[in-house]
C-alpha cells in the first residue's frame, strides 16, 4: 500500500507546510550554494524561495503566534515569552490559552478541514482541534500536550521528544549534537506515523532543533576550524534529508505527483553571532529611570519607588505609570516626554566599537493595532545584527556576554511555496496557505 492509498482518491487538495526554527535566508542561500543541502536546493529551483521579514520582538512565541493567527500581537495577545499579570509586576508564561486570535487550523476545521499539527511552538497546552495537534516549545509536559491524548502511548513508543535539554546542551555541545539528532529522528517518526494514520488535509511540521544549534553553536558554522564546524553542517544535512523524504512522498522529488497539492515552507526568525549582549534594565538604571529595592535584584517584582521604565525580555521596555503599576512613579502628563526621551537615547546608545545599538525604537502604536494594545510594551526597540538585548537584572555592565553565541534576527527569515507565491511578511503567511483550500 502506497502513502497515498490507503485513504483513496482526494477531490480536495492536500496542504504540507514545514517550519525550520530560526532559520535564516541567507544561510540556507549559502548551504544551497555550497551543495550543502541537495533536496531544499531542488526543491527552492521549483517554486517561490525568498527572505521574509517578521514580527518585532523576533521571538518564537511570537512570531509563531502571528504565522499561526495572521495577526499581530495587538490582535492575537502575545507579546513575548513571558507577561505581566495586569496591575503587577508579577510574571507569567503565556501559553496557548492566552492567545487571542484562532489559529488557521481552526478556520479549517470549522469547513471540514482536517489538520495535523506537529512540534508548533506557543501551542502547549495542546488544545481541541479537527486532527492532531502536538504542542511545541514551551511545552512541559507530554500529558498536556498532545490532542487527542489517546496518541501519547503511540508517540512514547516512537521516543517522541518535545525538545533537546537546552540547559545541559548550553553547557555540554557533544551531548547537544547527540539530542538534536535523537530529537529529530522521533520527530520524523512521529510526522510518518501521524501522515498514514490521519485522513488529512493540512500537515505541519516545525523542526525546533535548527534554532537550538544556532543558538549555541552559530560559530561552528562561520569558523571551519571550530571543533563543531561538521557537525553543524552534518545537522543540516540531516534536516535536509527530512525535508527531502517529506517533500518526496508528497510531490515527488521527480515532480511525478499531484499537481494539485502544495507545498511550503518558512521559517520564524533569522539569525546571526552575537557581538555582545545589552542589558536594558542596567541602562536603565544606570540612566536613572529604574530603581530597585534591594542590592541584588531578581526580577522585576525587585523594582523600587521612583522608577519611571523597566524593561522585559528580549527589547520590551515599559513606562510605569501611576496607576497602572503599584508603584507608578511616572504622571500620565510626562508620558510623551519621557517615552520620547527614552527612545532618543537608546537611537544613541553605542558599543565599545562605536557602533550603534539600535536599528530602531518603535513606539508602541507604531507595531501594534487591535483590542489588545493597551497590554504591550511602550517601547520596542529593533537591535542591529549582534546586538543581543536583554532584560537581565543582576549586572554590573550594560553590555556582557553569555554562553550563547547566536541571536535572533527580525529581516532574514526565509519562505518557499511550490505555487511560486511569494511572501515578504510572516503576518502574511497564513493566508496564502489558507487560500491553497479554496
Amino acid at each position: 500500500m502506497g502513502l497515498f492509498d490507503k485513504f483513496g482518491k482526494r477531490e480536495r487538495p492536500r496542504v504540507v507546510v514545514v517550519g525550520l526554527d530560526g532559520v535564516p535566508y541567507t544561510l540556507l542561500k549559502e548551504l544551497k550554494n555550497k551543495g550543502r543541502i541537495p533536496n531544499m536546493a531542488a526543491i527552492f529551483e521549483r517554486g517561490y524561495f525568498g527572505q521574509m521579514s517578521v514580527c518585532i520582538p523576533e521571538i518564537s512565541s511570537v512570531s509563531w503566534s502571528s504565522f499561526m493567527t495572521g495577526t499581530q500581537s495587538g490582535e492575537h495577545g502575545i507579546f513575548g515569552f513571558t507577561d505581566l499579570q495586569p496591575g503587577t509586576y508579577k510574571i507569567y508564561f503565556p501559553n496557548f490559552m492566552h492567545l487571542k486570535a484562532p489559529p488557521l487550523w481552526k478556520d479549517l476545521g470549522a469547513r471540514g478541514i482536517k489538520s495535523v499539527v506537529i512540534n508548533m511552538p506557543a501551542t502547549y497546552p495542546a488544545r481541541k482541534i479537527s486532527g492532531v495537534l502536538i504542542s511545541g516549545f514551551v511545552a512541559i509536559d507530554i500529558n498536556k500536550a498532545v490532542y487527542p491524548p489517546s496518541l501519547i502511548p503511540r508517540l512514547n513508543e516512537r521516543n517522541y521528544r518535545i525538545d533537546v535539554d537546552t540547559m545541559r546542551a548550553r553547557q555540554d555541545h557533544d551531548f547537544l549534537v547527540r539530542d538534536l539528532d535523537a530529537t529529530l529522528e522521533g520527530r520524523e517518526r512521529a510526522a510518518d506515523f501521524l501522515w498514514n494514520e490521519i485522513d488529512w488535509d493540512l500537515f505541519i511540521v516545525v523542526v525546533t532543533g535548527t534554532d537550538r544549534l544556532m543558538h549555541f553553536l552559530w560559530d561552528a558554522f562561520e569558523e571551519e576550524a571550530h571543533p563543531y564546524h561538521q557537525a553543524f553542517l552534518d545537522y543540516f544535512n540531516k534536516v535536509d534529508d527530512f525535508v527531502g523524504r517529506v517533500y518526496d512522498r508528497f510531490l515527488g522529488l521527480d515532480g511525478s505527483k499531484e499537481e494539485k497539492n502544495q507545498f511550503y515552507m518558512l521559517s520564524d526568525h533569522g539569525f546571526t553571532k552575537i557581538k555582545t549582549e545589552v542589558y536594558l534594565n542596567r541602562w536603565l538604571q544606570k540612566n536613572g529611570y529604574l530603581k530597585f529595592r534591594k542590592e541584588q535584584p531578581e526580577t522585576i517584582m525587585d523594582i523600587g519607588p521612583g522608577s519611571t521604565a523597566f524593561a522585559m525580555d528580549p527589547s520590551r521596555i515599559y513606562m510605569n505609570l501611576k496607576g497602572k503599576y503599584p508603584l507608578g512613579a511616572l504622571d500620565a502628563s510626562d508620558y510623551d516626554r519621557v517615552r520620547q526621551e527614552v527612545k532618543e537615547c537608546l537611537e544613541e546608545l553605542t558599543f565599545d566599537d562605536g557602533n550603534k545599538i539600535a536599528n530602531r525604537v518603535y513606539f508602541r502604536e507604531e507595531l501594534y493595532g487591535g483590542p489588545h494594545v493597551a497590554q504591550g510594551p511602550d517601547l520596542i526597540v529593533l537591535a542591529h545584527h549582534g546586538y543581543d538585548l536583554k532584560a537581565k537584572m543582576m549586572s554590573d555592565n550594560v553590555f556582557g556576554r553569555t554562553n550563547l553565541v547566536g541571536m535572533h534576527t527580525q529581516d532574514d527569515a526565509f519562505f518557499f511555496s511550490s505555487t511560486g507565491i511569494g511572501c515578504r511578511s510572516i503576518f502574511d503567511a497564513s493566508g496564502i496557505i489558507l487560500q491553497s483550500f479554496i
